[in-house]
């Protein structure tokens, strides 16, 4: 019972067992570093984002390319790290919540989106608010997509080799 309870309490992690009191307390011992480590890379991430919209800046009104292009990146390059890292190497147990929930959840920008969005709405531009989340859903699983089958072509052209 107690197992369960905790299991509800915790965070879900597939290498370890709720259910073995030595598993769980080696969860509890490493959920300091690892929020440390989210935190670091997603410090990183927006401010990579951030850089990147003062570079680009998009006025309410337009179309808001910068943060698109952002997503859209960040879809693909997570596309590739997962099967980087799930397929190809074992890395260490912090570069996933570094560079896959720290830094690029830091740098893909979907709360900008949604505001984005409710910006353009709110101007009277529901056709470009509309095009846009839609474009950038699509986009995005899309980028997803591509990330993980170009990363396993270039893997299976290398083994090749």
């Amino acid at each position: 019972m107690a197992g369960r309870i905790l299991a509800a309490l915790e965070p879900i992690d597939s290498d370890v067992d709720l259910n073995d009191p030595a598993q769980r307390s080696e969860l509890r011992r490493k959920h300091g570093l690892v929020l440390l480590i989210i935190a670091a890379g997603g410090v990183l991430g927006a401010l990579s984002r951030y850089q990147l919209g003062r570079w680009w800046p998009t006025p309410v009104p337009q179309f808001p390319w910068t943060t698109l292009g952002i997503n859209l990146s960040g879809c693909l390059i997570i596309g590739c790290f997962m099967v980087m890292i799930t397929e190809r190497f074992s890395p260490h147990a912090l570069v996933r919540p570094f560079l896959g929930t720290g830094f690029l959840g830091g740098y893909t920008t979907f709360s900008t989106y949604a505001v984005d969005i409710v910006l353009l709405s709110r101007a009277g531009h529901l056709v470009t608010a509309g095009v846009y989340l839609i474009l950038t859903l699509i986009g995005s699983l899309l980028a997803v997509t591509a990330g993980m089958l170009i990363t396993r072509r270039v893997l299976k052209i290398r083994r090749i080799r």
